[in-house]
């Protein structure tokens, strides 16, 4: 399995390094491939007394053990995908850059369809993304990626360097920009045309966020700030809102804004971070409780907590 996987990955560079769109897609389809088996074979070497067949296996089922109990076996031959490798990754206690896999596994699929909307610029981009996360790979599998790649490391390091270099000259666009939401700060903008992290300002001293006017340095678009705001608060917060609801069933922690109509109030920054909406009060003037932000929201905000409003109604 690792020689295949190295052998995928060599395969994916090279295509990548002939920057033509059409071995753009064949990049994706061998690096992703590669990375996959790579992923599987440092779940295997972490266990090697393990039979590698129930490591990553994706489906169990239990069968008796003959003495009273059952054990777990593979149900199929049917193993762990991206979607389902995270969780392996953090049941064995192994830390993985799960987001560089994930935007590498939807492009992948997308061409898998035999359909792409992401220009050749933003496949590379995509996979270029994806070069640190295979280095991680090699060391936790105990080996040097200078070793066994070989002049497709050099690529790799290569390819890496200048796209660093081009998202820093991006970001470095807004360093002047006054946020109103720290999230969207530290989650930074994308294109909401091709998807791409390659956004810059094109007026790199504005300081206000709702003069911004951006451009896509991958696909040439100019993107709205209000797509791409909205869309940075949806990526940053979507685990956080995933957890919510799973263990407490609560909503949160974005909001549909009441002034401007998008979900992006978020909650624990009492603030939408597309136009600024904040409300005055945080504890209640009656009870001195917390205001809830469903009360917030729904125009409780002149410092009486719903509850007390309700009482102060029949006492009326």
């Amino acid at each position: 399995m690792f020689q295949n996987a190295v052998a995928a990955i060599r395969m994916g560079i090279e295509d990548y390094a002939l920057d033509r769109p059409e071995r753009s897609l064949s990049a994706v389809r061998n690096f992703y491939a590669g990375v996959l088996l790579l992923a599987k074979e440092v779940l295997v070497r972490r266990v090697p007394l393990a039979d590698p067949d129930a490591v990553i296996g994706a489906r169990y089922k239990p069968v008796p053990d003959g003495a009273g109990g059952v054990d777990y076996v593979p149900d199929s031959k049917t193993t762990i995908d991206f979607a389902t490798i995270g969780k392996r990754f953090k049941d064995f206690g192994l830390e993985i850059d799960r987001a560089a896999l994930t935007d590498l596994s939807d492009v992948r699929n997308q061409v898998e369809h035999r359909f792409t909307n992401k220009p050749s610029q933003v496949v590379r981009e995509i996979v270029a993304k994806a070069f640190p996360v295979t280095a991680q790979l090699f060391r936790l599998a105990g080996e040097d990626p200078r070793v066994q790649l070989g002049d497709a490391w050099a690529t790799m390091l290569e390819a890496r360097a200048l796209y660093e270099l081009e998202l820093d000259r991006c970001r470095t666009t807004f360093e002047a920009v006054v946020w109103r939401s720290a999230t969207v700060a530290d989650a930074h903008l994308r294109c909401d045309d091709c998807g791409s992290d390659l956004v810059a300002q094109t007026e790199a001293g504005n300081t206000d966020q709702a003069q911004m006017a951006l451009v896509c340095n991958a696909c040439g678009a100019m993107p709205s700030v209000e797509a791409a705001i909205l869309e940075a608060v949806g990526r940053a917060l979507e685990t956080e809102a995933y957890i919510r609801m799973k263990d407490s069933a609560e909503s949160g922690p974005v909001f549909e804004c009441p002034a401007c109509g998008e979900d992006t109030y978020i909650d624990f920054e009492r603030g939408c971070a597309l136009c600024g909406e904040a409300f005055e009060w945080e504890n209640c003037m009656v009870c001195h409780s917390r205001i809830p932000i469903e009360d917030a929201l729904a125009g409780f905000d002149e410092g009486i907590c719903s509850y007390c409003s309700h009482i102060a109604a029949k006492d009326d």
